[in-house]
Formats: structure tokens, C-alpha cells, sequence
């Protein structure tokens, strides 16, 4: 058997952080047992789906590594196949047309709310003679679900869940106009698509025992289910704006990288001992259902931030520059070109070791490509006092007559300090802040080397 799972969001809305997690736990699963990863876009609610909503998912899913392995399946495509089964359902008794109107739908549930009980459909059409129905109502088809007994799902998460049948009422799977309910077209594609794993958030079991009974009616072996806990913000409330980004591509805007998303996705509800860095290999290879916890997670954005950085530390250095010069690119006051890009790209071992994220980094390399005059954050104009301007002055001939290369220049800085009687944070500090405008930057050596002789001796010109 082929191991087949799919993720199946509706294009309503973002991708949020808890729809990623569940892709990436039905991608893990699929390629840990050597099947196929699927993508369904539930876009039946034709009033709230947008293009543009798909677009972000795929997007979404692009960005991090989570692209299906066949083209997408778009669930409005499907509505004649949705009846088909509805209608084969009715031929075979297992389901009944229902002449409610909407008023008579109404005051079943305002009885029931009056009464304290779940609003639920009494069954008046079935086992009704047609021949009552009402002129000019357009008939809905119900499943005939049992009314004795349980509905019992293994869930591989959540452990054996059950629910007496007299709970549930005769759900519709095909209205009056004809378009299929939610619950019904997933059975009906789950089922096409030939899906033997449906992972998914544990806020979806309750409509899995509706759809075992639309399995059971129409004679399918059913999936396996395995509902996974919902992730809440730090204060265990249900995750949403004020708790920070909640959909992928607002990670992605605020410099973070996927592959540190994934690893901390991962983590959030399954575990494997005290691992924390996890790459995509070892994930495939360790991942399984086993290790997804039943309780909620908690999104904690500085774990992420620090992960992140981790990610950053061992990333290519010439990926880096691209996204930084891709981020600084909007900033109208730079000088953007083959030689900042060379600047960014000799300087990046050093910059990426102070970055958490990537906008950090584009912050912190954007001087590379600033032009004269630089602009001065107050403490690094308070390091250029008259005094130290003077001694700049005095240390360009000193660098002037290196190479340029890290290593002489630091053999220049440490001369100039002995000779002059200073410590080396004393000549460096002032350097540093005429350099780059700030206090804090890459080695001042590498600083140097990686603005070249000429931009570098310009720019102490400029103040001293």
C-alpha cells in the first residue's frame, strides 16, 4: 500500500502557522514512509475563496519546501462527483430527500435551544412519503445515519474516540441547489484521491465521525485519522494577531528563514529526546505519529527567533547577500550595485554571527552601501569627539600602507595602538563609528578589508 496524505486548506483566508504545521507533518509522514504528499484546495465556498487566497497557500507552501507532488486538486471542480455519490447514496437507502424548509429548520433549533439541547434535525422526511412533500421546495439529500450504537475512530493521535450515534442527526450531503455539503465532498475526494492517512487538527474530529458514517454507508475502508493538537499563543488563548505573525508569509517578510520555521514547526507538539536542531533529512528519517503529543502547543516566537539565528550562523554566505540585497533594495538612500554587493558578500561571515533574523542582517549591512556622508546613530557621533578625529587622521597613513588584507590591517591597528600609547578599543571604537555610522559592526579589520582601501580611507576623510 502507498502511504498517501494530503493537505487540504480552504483559500478563505492566509496560510496560518497551524495550517503549515499540518502540512508539514503530512509531508514528514508521506516521505518517512515513501508515499506521495497531496494538495487539495477546499474552495467550495465560492462567495469567500479568492484566487489570490490560493496563490499566498501556494506560495505559502513553495517557501517552505512543502509543494505537493502532483498538481493541486481544486475541490469546486468536483461538484458533479460530489451528487454522483450523494445520488448513490439515496438509490442504495442509505440516504433520503428532506422537503424542510428553512423555516421549519429554524424552529427546530430554536426549540432545541429553548429545551438545552444541541440544535440537532428530528428526522421528520425519514421514512415520510414523498407524496407529502410541499409544492415549490427544492428537496435537500440526507445520509441515513444509524441511530443505534457508537462511531468509533482509532485515532492514531488521540487513541480510540467514540460517539453514540443517537448523538448525531442526519447530516445533508447534497442541498436543494444542488451543491455539495463540506462534510459529504471530502469523503467523496478523500476517497478519489485514494488518501490513506488524514492528518489534520484535532478541531476537525468531531465532523470525523459524520464522515466514518458516509465511509460506512458507501462501503469505503475509511483512513486512518490522526488529530493533532492546536497551536495557542504563549498565554494558551487561541493564536491570533496580538500574539505576533500568524501566517507564514508575514515570517518570511519579518527575515526568517523557512528551514528554521520547519525545524520549530516540528517541535511544536512532537518530540524526539532533546533534539532541537532538526534538518528536512533527519526529520523524514525520524519522524512518525508517535511523537505528536495530544496536548496543545504554545507558539513562542523568541525560541523561533533564536532558532533562527542558529539557521542563519550555517547558512550560505551568498544566499544571504542575495535576500539582503533583495531587502535593502526599497531603500531609496543606497547605493545598490555589483560593488556593495561585494562588500555585503566579503563581510557576511561576520554579520550573520550578530543577526537573529534576515531583516537584522539587511539592517546591519546597510551601510556597506551607504554613500558619503553616513548618517550617525548619537552614540557613535559621541565616539567622534575632536580628539578622536585627530587621531583618525593620524592612522590613515598606518592603513594606507597595508595591503588591505584582514591580517594587516589588524597588525596596523595594533602598531598604531602600542605606538600611540592607546588601547586598541580606543582606536577601534572611533574607527568602527566612522565606518559604519554605529557602534557595532563585524571585526574592524574585516570592516575594513571588506570596504576596500579606498571607501574606507574616504570615509574617515569625511570626519576627520
Amino acid at each position: 500500500m502507498t502511504i498517501r496524505t494530503r493537505f487540504a486548506p480552504s483559500p478563505t483566508g492566509l496560510l496560518h502557522i497551524g495550517g503549515a504545521r499540518t502540512a508539514l507533518f503530512n509531508f514528514l509522514f508521506s516521505r518517512h514512509h515513501g508515499g506521495e504528499y497531496l494538495l487539495r484546495i477546499e474552495d467550495t465556498d465560492r462567495a469567500r475563496s479568492t484566487e489570490a487566497a490560493t496563490q499566498v497557500i501556494l506560495d505559502g507552501l513553495a517557501w517552505l519546501g512543502l509543494s505537493p507532488d502532483a498538481p493541486p486538486v481544486y475541490q469546486s471542480t468536483r461538484a458533479a462527483r460530489h451528487a454522483e455519490i450523494a445520488h448513490a447514496l439515496l438509490a442504495a437507502g442509505q440516504a433520503y430527500r428532506c422537503w424542510c424548509t428553512p423555516a421549519e429548520l429554524a424552529a427546530m433549533r430554536e426549540e432545541a435551544a429553548a429545551a438545552g439541547r444541541p440544535p440537532r434535525y428530528d428526522g421528520r422526511w425519514r421514512d415520510r412519503d414523498p407524496s407529502e412533500a410541499p409544492a415549490g421546495v427544492a428537496p435537500a439529500i440526507r445520509l441515513r445515519a444509524p441511530r443505534e450504537g457508537e462511531t468509533v475512530v482509532a485515532d492514531l493521535v488521540q487513541g480510540e474516540v467514540r460517539v453514540a450515534n443517537a448523538e448525531l442527526d442526519d447530516m445533508i450531503i447534497l442541498r436543494g441547489d444542488g451543491s455539495p455539503t463540506y462534510l459529504h465532498a471530502v469523503v467523496v475526494d478523500d476517497h478519489d484521491m485514494e488518501i490513506t492517512h488524514v492528518i489534520r487538527g484535532d478541531d476537525h474530529l468531531t465532523n470525523t465521525f459524520r464522515q466514518v458514517q458516509i465511509y460506512q454507508a458507501m462501503g469505503w475502508e475509511p483512513p486512518r485519522f490522526a488529530h493533532i493538537p492546536l497551536i495557542h499563543g504563549a498565554d494558551g488563548a487561541k493564536l491570533s494577531k496580538r500574539h505576533g505573525a500568524v501566517s507564514v508569509l508575514e515570517f518570511r517578510e519579518q527575515g526568517f528563514l523557512p528551514e528554521a520555521v520547519c525545524n520549530y514547526l516540528l517541535r511544536l507538539g512532537w518530540g524526539h529526546g532533546d533534539s532541537e536542531i532538526i534538518d528536512r533529512e533527519a526529520a523524514i528519517a525520524l519522524f512518525d505519529l508517535g511523537g505528536v503529543g495530544r496536548a496543545a502547543s504554545r507558539m513562542d516566537y523568541a525560541k523561533l527567533t533564536h532558532l533562527n539565528g542558529v539557521y542563519l550562523r550555517a547558512a550560505d554566505d551568498e544566499r544571504l547577500t542575495r535576500d539582503v540585497l533583495e531587502r535593502l533594495a526599497g531603500r531609496g538612500d543606497l547605493a545598490l550595485g555589483s560593488t556593495a554587493a561585494a562588500r555585503i558578500r566579503a563581510l557576511m561571515p561576520g554579520l550573520k554571527e550578530r543577526a537573529k533574523t534576515l531583516v537584522d542582517l539587511a539592517d546591519a549591512a546597510a551601510f556597506l552601501a551607504h554613500p558619503i556622508p553616513l548618517p550617525m546613530q548619537p552614540k557613535a557621533a559621541a565616539l567622534l569627539t575632536p580628539e578622536a578625529r585627530l587621531m583618525l587622521r593620524d592612522l590613515v597613513p598606518a592603513l594606507g600602507a597595508t595591503d588591505f588584507s584582514t591580517a594587516a590591517l589588524d597588525a596596523a591597528l595594533r602598531d598604531f595602538a602600542t605606538a600611540t600609547g592607546r588601547k586598541l578599543g580606543e582606536v577601534a571604537q572611533p574607527l568602527r563609528a566612522a565606518l559604519t555610522g554605529s557602534t557595532t559592526s563585524p571585526g574592524i579589520d574585516a570592516t575594513l578589508a571588506a570596504l576596500g582601501r579606498e571607501e574606507a580611507l574616504a570615509r574617515i576623510a569625511a570626519l576627520a
